[in-house]
């Protein structure tokens, strides 16, 4: 796979990445996306997965806060997927983008006036807020997450990505889970590496014990 950095005259490596709105860590590996973009001819296509899904069966075992949290998570998973459904897949990057930013940068939280302000920054229609509540697109929510999560098993979470390899096959992985958010040659560096483990048959993990929690202060 190629690794120069001029995208003018390279056809684009389209790199899926599946999110949850929610998740601060897929939110960080999200922005390093976004950079990978300014520095390698990638481009990343977005798709919706939910941790409340992945970890729907599993409930009981979880601790009360986190399943709180998970609650909660429907909500912007729900609206994320309407507006993908109702106005196209292009609208996803740019309503993330804003429910992120509020969520994460702001610390708002996954509230609805939160939720409401991001489709405003997005330019979708407020009435997409109805569908926090409703499992009107919860099949659809279900099969883009399970499109994702079955590329790299149930022992994950969020972000997955996947990308085409030189033999046809897809790469996919879970992560990099990453803080702050690596920049310019630093991102750069960062996705020829993890390709690079990535695409060695019979690798599965590399793996250490997180001393910071995500750090969003170098982003906008």
């Amino acid at each position: 796979m190629t690794s120069k950095a001029s995208n003018d005259t390279v056809d684009k490596v389209i790199a899926d990445f599946w999110f949850d709105p929610l998740c601060p860590w897929a939110w960080m590996t999200s922005r390093w996306m976004l950079e990978v973009e300014k520095v390698r001819p990638v481009e990343v296509r977005w798709h919706v997965m939910s941790l409340s899904v992945l970890n729907e069966d599993r409930l009981e075992e979880l601790p009360d806060e986190y399943r709180a949290l998970l609650k909660d998570a429907w909500a912007p998973v729900r609206v994320a997927i309407a507006a993908q459904q109702l106005h196209g897949d292009e609208v996803l990057g740019a309503l993330y983008t804003a429910l992120g930013t509020r969520f994460h940068n702001r610390g708002e939280g996954a509230s609805r006036e939160a939720i409401a302000g991001a489709l405003e920054e997005a330019g979708l229609p407020a009435s997409l807020l109805e569908y926090a509540d409703s499992d009107k697109y919860d099949t659809e929510l279900r099969a883009s997450h399970k499109e994702g999560i079955d590329k790299v098993g149930q022992e994950v979470g969020t972000p997955v990505i996947a990308v085409p390899g030189e033999d046809g096959e897809q790469i996919a992985f879970f992560g990099p889970v990453v803080t702050p958010a690596p920049q310019g040659e630093a991102a750069a560096k960062l996705w020829d590496g993890t390709l690079l483990v990535a695409s060695t048959p019979g690798f599965y993990e590399i793996k250490r014990t997180r001393t910071k929690g995500p750090d969003f202060s170098n982003l906008a």
